[in-house]
């Protein structure tokens, strides 16, 4: 993994991009990480929108809450109803 400093970042974001491809970059403020450049493999835009989407995320955890507490069906239950409502 590769830092920089935010006030040493001064190459074109292009350079930082490129070094992405082979290791991560995370940008420093005063020590702190404040952002990363990471290579993206096997993704697309709608996937990468919606894993930082507030509203998405919260509408995951509460699902999953949901199933923590309630259980949930099988993939095959699953199947079979939407089978039998067709």
């Amino acid at each position: 993994m590769r830092t920089v400093e935010l006030s040493e970042a001064t190459d074109a974001l292009a350079t930082y991009a490129r070094d992405a491809l082979n290791e991560p970059v995370v940008v420093l403020d005063h020590g702190k990480p404040i952002a990363a450049l990471v290579a993206i493999e096997s993704s697309d835009l709608e996937t990468l929108s919606l894993s930082s989407n507030p509203q998405f995320l919260a509408i995951l955890e509460r699902s999953r809450n949901r199933h923590r507490v309630e259980g949930g069906i099988s993939s095959d239950e699953m199947r079979r109803r939407i089978e039998a409502a067709e």
